[in-house]
């Protein structure tokens, strides 16, 4: 069956830096498009980005870019966030998604990890 676990989450000041890592099994990881996406209580998720299968199709939600990197080892199985000036409003939820569609307004999944907890804070 189709597992996504997330690692890497934390507590960090502003400005600071966390590297999330997503180890998925149970489906060929190397021919799916993968996300990230984030979650606050009260509110839906947010896309932050997606990759293509390969690794040369990403695309960030204008929020993060310029400040976060998804990156992929399709050897490993595992999907990376590299999240770098952490500002005050991206505290969440963060989950990783095996991508279903791709959509105008961005894209949708069939699967999602537990997620790991992001928090910034002074």
């Amino acid at each position: 069956q189709v597992q996504l676990r997330e690692s890497g989450g934390g507590l960090v000041q502003p400005g600071g830096s966390l590297r999330l890592s997503c180890a998925a099994s149970g489906f060929t990881f190397s021919r799916y498009y993968m996300s990230w996406v984030r979650q606050v209580p009260g509110k839906g998720p947010e896309w932050v980005s997606y990759m293509g299968t390969g690794g040369g199709t990403t695309t960030y939600a204008d929020t993060v870019k310029g400040r976060f990197t998804i990156s992929r080892d399709n050897s490993k199985n595992t999907l990376y966030l590299q999240m770098n000036n952490l500002k005050p409003a991206d505290p969440a939820l963060y989950h990783c998604a095996r991508v279903d569609e791709l959509r105008k307004g961005g894209p949708r999944w069939d699967y999602w990890g537990q997620g790991t907890q992001v928090t910034v804070s002074s």
